[in-house]
């Protein structure tokens, strides 16, 4: 029983990879040739704008930190034994997602995909910078259990970046053209982990 409390979940094996693999998308979306096919579906005003870009690789950039810091949060001997690196790395997060949530929203009144994407991204925004605030919050009022639930919501707005990736690939094998899915991923992207985080922190315990 002590061998199998000692092991590492396997979806938290497989999120942490893929939380490093995406966040370094920002790298290469900025530097290398082609990455960047999402700005195509974009009007040329927008992106020769002196504003619009520079916002863009905010929002990734500090997204990819936050989607990387918070990875390592999951890790339960880490938070018990390097106390110091766990609010160091927290942080850290939190500071990512205050400037990559409010930079999302302002690129979120531009999504592709008209109305349904704005909103979906917009509220996407709103809830990541929410949740994380009051994880924030708690944490200074020394509620580690509310501290910890609330941080497990915050995540799952964070690993949205994942999970529209995985989409939107599936969406391109699929055959569909961009137009047809994309809108729709701005909400497919974090309500699925929503939904996933509201299951997981119903299994906690009622004591840390």
């Amino acid at each position: 029983m002590a061998l199998r409390n000692k092991k590492i979940p396997f979806w938290i094996i497989t999120m942490v990879v893929l939380a490093v693999v995406i966040s370094l998308y920002p790298i290469a979306f900025a530097l290398i040739p082609g990455a960047d096919g999402l700005f195509r579906s974009k009007a040329d005003a927008l992106l020769n704008s002196a504003w619009y870009k520079p916002i863009f690789y905010v929002h990734t950039s500090f997204g990819g930190v936050a989607l990387l810091v918070g990875s390592t949060q999951f890790f339960k001997k880490l938070r018990q034994r390097r106390l110091k690196l766990h609010r160091t790395l927290g942080k850290i997060y939190v500071i990512s997602v205050m400037i990559s949530g409010l930079s999302g929203l302002v690129v979120a009144g531009y999504a592709t995909g008209g109305w349904i994407a704005v909103s979906g991204f917009t509220l996407l925004g709103i809830g990541w910078l929410w949740t994380t605030a009051l994880a924030y919050i708690s944490v200074r009022k020394v509620n580690i259990k509310a501290h910890e639930r609330w941080m497990i919501y915050s995540y799952a707005f964070c690993f949205s970046a994942v999970t529209l990736r995985i989409y939107l690939g599936l969406g391109i094998a699929s055959g569909m053209t961009f137009m047809d899915f994309y809108p729709y991923l701005a909400w497919l992207c974090w309500v699925p982990n929503i939904l996933f985080a509201r299951w997981r922190v119903s299994a906690l315990p009622s004591t840390l």
